[in-house]
């Protein structure tokens, strides 16, 4: 038998689905208009219990200092670094030299050489002393109208003539191709030691004189046929990105 629908128990159904439908409606328009809003503020109720405590609020706290931290040293080093390329370039532009950008560097030959970004027509030759903070670092080995190789003092078999000013011992000074040299001594008591600076020959023909280049760290006293010093140079060549060739 089939059930009997009272007309005013299905017109209340008829207006509830109305109203579910209506609602919906209602709600996706809300989402329309509002961009999500309600949404963002209703799911960030549900999740605030699962939000980080104090603990987690102190790591992050903590990471942000030294963060901070981190970011002030790399600040003050940019700073010592500037403050040495324009005392760099002062003291060069009093001599003539030319100031050059080191513009590109080989992963393999990183301790051989190194391109500037200036050549002959700036007036860069070949066999130009190369000058960076603190020191010499190489010679200029070709060069183009627009750019110049450097071959630097760390490069394997690369020699020049130097001396200690202190004991004016004379010695011959051998790249190995890292941040530290041999310096083969010509006398079998050279009278150095370690601290002791070391500079261009001054009677040197192919480098200007009494340039600073190193200090010693070490000495083996024992090499034959004379003593051999491990010398550590003042401008590292690794980090270098600006020089100063002495074209006179």
């Amino acid at each position: 038998m089939t059930p009997f629908l009272r007309p005013g128990r299905s017109r209340r159904r008829g207006l509830g689905q109305l109203s579910l439908w209506s609602l919906l409606v209602v709600g996706l328009l809300l989402v329309r208009f509002s961009k999500g809003v309600g949404f963002t503020d209703i799911y960030a109720l549900i999740t605030r219990p699962f939000w980080p405590g104090p603990t987690q609020r102190d790591w992050i706290v903590s990471a942000t200092d030294l963060e901070n931290q981190a970011r002030l040293q790399l600040l003050e080093q940019d700073n010592r670094r500037l403050r040495q390329l324009l005392e760099l370039q002062r003291d060069g532009s009093s001599r003539g030299d030319v100031a050059a950008a080191v513009i590109a560097r080989s992963p393999r030959g990183w301790w051989q050489q190194l391109e500037l970004g200036k050549g002959a027509l700036h007036g860069l030759s070949v066999g130009n002393a190369v000058l960076g903070p603190g020191g010499l670092v190489g010679r200029v080995a070709s060069v183009t109208p627009a750019t110049s190789r450097v071959k630097l003092l760390t490069a394997p078999g690369h020699e020049i003539g130097v001396w200690l000013p202190r004991s004016r011992s004379h010695g011959l000074l051998v790249g190995h191709g890292n941040s530290r040299l041999a310096l083969r001594f010509i006398d079998k008591d050279p009278d150095a030691r370690p601290g002791d600076l070391v500079t261009t020959s001054p009677a040197s023909t192919l480098l200007p004189p009494n340039v600073s280049i190193g200090v010693i760290q070490s000495i083996d006293s024992r090499a034959v046929p004379a003593p051999i010093a491990m010398v550590q140079l003042i401008a590292t060549p690794e980090a270098i990105d600006w020089v100063q060739v002495r074209t006179r």
